[in-house]
C-alpha cells in the first residue's frame, strides 16, 4: 500500500526526489513523539537515503534526497553555490499590487530558541524572494486572496512565510505567521516547492522535477 505522506517522483542507484505531504517532517526533531519524518519512512525501501535539504512540516512539495555520500556531497555544495533552481506555489491573503516584484529583506531569528523569524536591516542575513502572480480570486464569503509563484534567490528558514508577511500579504493556514482570517482560511500551510531543477551529479545532466500544488 502506498505511504499518502509522499509520492516518489523520480528514483534511481543516486539520488530519491519526493512530493512531500504537509504535516510530515522532513528529518527527525527533538523528543521521541518527532520521530517520524520522510528520510524515516523512506530508509525502510532505500537504506542509506539521507537528506539534502529541507521543506518546513508543513510545507508540502519537491524535496530530494541522495542515496550515497558522493551525490549528497556533491548536491550539497550545488545547494550552498546556489546551482539549484527552486519554485514555490503559494496563497497569500488579499490581492497584491503589483504582477511581479523582488523582495530583498534580511532575516534573523526573533528570540533565541524561537521559531520565528523576521526582517532585521542591521543584523539580518541577507535574503531575496522575486515573486509572479498567478491569478487573484476570491472565497465565496468574499475573502481576497492571490496565487502567487515564489523564487527565492536565497535558502534562509521561513524566508517566503516571512517575505510575505513583510509585504502584508501572509501565506494562508500559516499557523506561525498569520493572523485571523488569513489563518483560518485554510486548513493547512498553503505552501508548496512547485520546481527543483539542478544537474544530476552522476551524469551532469540538468534534470528537473515537479508536482502540482494540492491547494
Amino acid at each position: 500500500m502506498s505511504d499518502p505522506s509522499h509520492r516518489i517522483l523520480f528514483a534511481d542507484d543516486f539520488l530519491l526526489v519526493c512530493d512531500k505531504a504537509s504535516g510530515l517532517l522532513s528529518v527527525p526533531g527533538i523528543g521521541p513523539e518527532k520521530a517520524d519524518c520522510l528520510v524515516a519512512r523512506l530508509q525502510g525501501d532505500y537504506p542509506g537515503a539521507r537528506i539534502v535539504h529541507r521543506l518546513d512540516r508543513d510545507t508540502s512539495g519537491v524535496i530530494v534526497l541522495a542515496r550515497d555520500a558522493d551525490t549528497h556531497r556533491a548536491l550539497s555544495m550545488s545547494f550552498e553555490a546556489r546551482l539549484v533552481d527552486k519554485s514555490y506555489e503559494a496563497l497569500v491573503a488579499g490581492h497584491l499590487a503589483d504582477d511581479r516584484g523582488v523582495i530583498d529583506l534580511p532575516l534573523r531569528k526573533e528570540a533565541l530558541g524561537s521559531a520565528r523569524q523576521m526582517v532585521h536591516m542591521t543584523e539580518g542575513k541577507p535574503s531575496v524572494t522575486g515573486y509572479e502572480v498567478l491569478a487573484r480570486g476570491a472565497d465565496a464569503d468574499g475573502f481576497g486572496w492571490t496565487r502567487v509563484r515564489l523564487l527565492p534567490k536565497t535558502g534562509r528558514s521561513h524566508q517566503l512565510r516571512v517575505h510575505m508577511l513583510a509585504l502584508g500579504h501572509p501565506i494562508l493556514g500559516d499557523e506561525l505567521y498569520a493572523e485571523g482570517a488569513a489563518r483560518s482560511a485554510r486548513p493547512r500551510l498553503c505552501l508548496h516547492a512547485r520546481t527543483l531543477a539542478f544537474r544530476h551529479p552522476a551524469t551532469d545532466a540538468r534534470v528537473e522535477f515537479g508536482a502540482d500544488a494540492p491547494f
